[in-house]
């Protein structure tokens, strides 16, 4: 099957415009968290939904990139953004639900965009790894411009990039056995979305250097 054919425009439109307003949401609330003013709150919902598809779409050279060809990408996060402004307390008394789509987000991501680095001709090991860029790559810099340790670097938070290279291998191995459809590209998204909510749910991290020794405080 194509990967083109996967899913119809209007199903990855619908898709894309899901997962981007539930990135743009976890920017806000940083920002807001941070004292940011109305912009700075814009930047980082911006910067957190469309930052990971932009990357990976210039590496591909799919330009202009999606971001500023189609005005739902990036109205959207604007949209968000106003909303986070006025509504903040109650967004943050959601918060656990908004870590549920937001997982949903990671694993819609990473498919797509593996698919999408496969099908401009990237081999499928530099595919796998622009899928991850692709889920991740917003979130890192959100907190680059909050002047925070990425998450992803850090030991003491459940672990958020290995499901997203879980989903993004599981579809270059069905790529590479000619086996990708609807069902196995759904089932990778689903896996590395079950993967995040076991991490969150039972605080699963990566481990640190072996047989660490190190004296410096925490």
């Amino acid at each position: 099957m194509q990967l083109q054919q996967l899913f119809s425009p209007s199903v990855q439109h619908t898709l894309d415009v899901i997962g981007i307003f539930v990135f743009a949401i976890s920017g806000a609330l940083l920002a807001v968290r941070k004292n940011f003013d109305l912009f700075g709150i814009a930047v980082l919902a911006e910067v957190t939904a469309l930052g990971g598809g932009l990357f990976r779409d210039l590496i591909i050279g799919a330009v202009p990139p999606a971001a500023f060809t189609d005005l739902g990408y990036f109205v959207t996060p604007l949209l968000t953004a106003v909303v986070v402004f006025f509504l903040h307390p109650h967004v943050e008394r959601i918060q656990s639900a908004v870590l549920v789509f937001d997982a949903a987000g990671l694993g819609l991501f990473c498919v797509t965009g593996t698919t999408k680095a496969y099908s401009y001709g990237l081999g499928l090991t530099a595919s796998a790894t622009l899928g991850l860029a692709t889920a991740v790559g917003g979130g890192v810099l959100r907190d680059v411009l909050a002047n925070e340790v990425p998450s992803l670097l850090r030991w003491d938070r459940d672990l958020y990039a290995v499901p997203a290279i879980v989903g993004a291998t599981m579809v270059v191995l069905c790529i590479r056995y000619d086996a990708l459809t609807p069902f196995t590209s759904g089932a990778a998204a689903l896996t590395a979305f079950v993967l995040r909510l076991l991490a969150m749910k039972f605080h699963w991290r990566a481990p640190r250097a072996w047989n660490r020794r190190s004296t410096v405080t925490e």
